[in-house]
């Protein structure tokens, strides 16, 4: 069961860099805390995760630098990385705690810096919403 965790973690951050969280990683009932955003479920999660790529052209690449299974929990200490479509370099530091159920997730917490999304995400994010105002 530990291991197949584990499987289940990486298969979501292969996923993630792709921005193609698909719902057969998620319980149905499945939620979200993120630094970023708070509380959210599945499908808004879903959401934010394939906006978020939209700012990354070449995508977004997560490298998990430590993964601690226990029970029903998975611990991921993870880095990510990538080029913003304004030229910016991105990095930031994560821990993911998963909560997992019935061989899928059913909640994930994701802590982040949240002064490096702050100065670098928010703005790109502030010009999209005002270009789709415009249009």
């Amino acid at each position: 069961m530990i291991e197949d965790n584990r499987q289940l973690v990486g298969k979501f951050f292969a996923a993630l860099g792709k921005g193609e969280l698909t719902d057969d990683l998620f319980t149905e009932d499945m939620a979200v805390w993120a630094t970023s955003s708070g509380l959210s479920g599945k499908a808004r999660y879903q959401q934010g995760v394939r906006l978020l790529q939209t700012l990354f052209p070449e995508g977004l690449a997560y490298t998990l630098d430590s993964i601690t299974a226990e029970d029903d929990r998975v611990v991921a200490e993870v880095r990510s990385s990538g080029i913003l479509k304004n030229g910016v370099d991105y990095q930031n530091t994560y821990v993911f705690i998963f909560y997992i159920r019935d061989g899928r997730i059913a909640r994930v917490n994701e802590h982040c810096n949240p002064i490096i999304n702050a100065e670098k995400l928010l703005p790109l994010f502030q010009q999209q919403a005002a270009s789709q105002q415009q249009q």
